[in-house]
């Protein structure tokens, strides 16, 4: 009930004029695959959906596997799991202070322009440059995210057996 209807009913209403009254047939779907708008938005989506948990799971398993190396990888984990505890506000406002962007005659406090301008180059405004904006946000969602695969990865790791790990090092 909670999940079927509630899908139903948005497909059925996809139909539907703005009120929801008068049958229109696919002069909605028209409009919004015909709208660049909305195909932008649909872009996004997709980066968002191919980039972000692929590039988390990545990570969380490339330091899962580097930290059980190292012997201080239980230091490495928690900081690495330690954005997953903070909440998307705190965040927000790490990162706006990565990205922050005062003007070119102003000083700057934002630490990726900090580092620009200390290699003689311009500073930007980050999270408004078209192209880039959306990757920049990706990077916080991945940052955060991270974390989570790197906890379930570890565990994994820690659950196999020696015995199988020992094998496969001898067979190469």
């Amino acid at each position: 009930v909670y999940l079927v209807y509630p899908v139903y009913e948005t497909i059925r209403l996809s139909f539907f004029n703005f009120g929801g009254f008068d049958f229109v047939g696919l002069k909605n779907y028209l409009w919004a695959f015909g709208n660049p708008e909305f195909m932008q938005a649909i872009y996004n989506n997709l980066l968002w959906l191919l980039f972000v948990p692929t590039l988390s799971v990545v990570f969380g398993l490339l330091v899962a596997v580097l930290a059980d190396k190292v012997s201080w990888g239980t230091l490495a984990k928690s900081l690495i799991f330690m954005p997953m505890a903070i909440s998307f506000v705190g965040a927000g406002v790490i990162w706006k202070f990565i990205y922050e962007y005062r003007g070119p005659a102003n000083e700057q406090i934002g630490l990726l322009n900090a580092i620009i301008v200390s290699f003689g180059f311009e500073p930007q405004a980050w999270i408004t440059i078209p192209i880039w904006n959306n990757l920049f946000l990706m990077a916080i969602m991945i940052w955060i995210q991270t974390g989570l695969a790197l906890v379930i990865f570890s565990a994994a790791l820690r659950g196999i057996p020696k015995e199988m790990l020992e094998a496969a090092r001898i067979d190469g």
